[in-house]
């Protein structure tokens, strides 16, 4: 079983509760056929008006897709905003790093850079939410930086005879 020690630092929850706004406020347009294609629209709109592009038309199968997506966000980000772990945190910079190199994809691959904005947020947020899991970790392994109360336990005494 893999044991995992979270950031001290009570800060840390005000990240991943922030992260969890920011998600609710973007993609529940996304969760239903009908806001999808008013975010759809919208999105066109903006990304026509500053050059960025316009997205593609909607069909059902991107609008079914949009709204898996949009569904579960909003489901993940409702538990972020009422019960904040340090290990959603975790997780949600996990699930920013998939989403992001999704993104980067789209982007190589000819995607309305309209989706940049979104991109750099994503990459932000999963950053912010991992750097102190990796701080944290590796004060743990370097005995000098190792708060007290981790220091390792002896298991035998020098009368042991070990």
């Amino acid at each position: 079983m893999i044991r995992l020690v979270a950031p001290p630092r009570p800060s840390y929850l005000r990240v991943v509760r922030a992260s969890a706004w920011y998600d609710l406020v973007v993609t529940a347009g996304f969760a239903t056929p009908w806001t999808y294609a008013l975010v759809h629209g919208a999105l066109s709109s903006w990304g026509g008006a500053l050059g960025l592009g316009a997205m593609p038309a909607r069909d059902p199968l991107q609008t079914l897709y949009a709204n898996l997506m949009g569904s579960v966000v909003v489901v993940w980000a409702l538990l972020r905003v009422v019960r904040p772990l340090p290990v959603h945190g975790l997780f949600d910079a996990a699930a920013r790093t998939l989403f992001a190199s999704w993104q980067a994809y789209a982007l190589a691959h000819g995607a309305p850079r309209v989706l940049w904005p979104f991109f750099v947020v994503e990459v932000a947020f999963g950053v912010v939410q991992l750097v102190p899991w990796w701080h944290h970790r590796r004060a743990l392994a370097t005995p000098e930086l190792r708060p007290r109360s981790a220091q390792p336990r002896k298991l035998y005494g020098p009368t042991d005879g070990r």
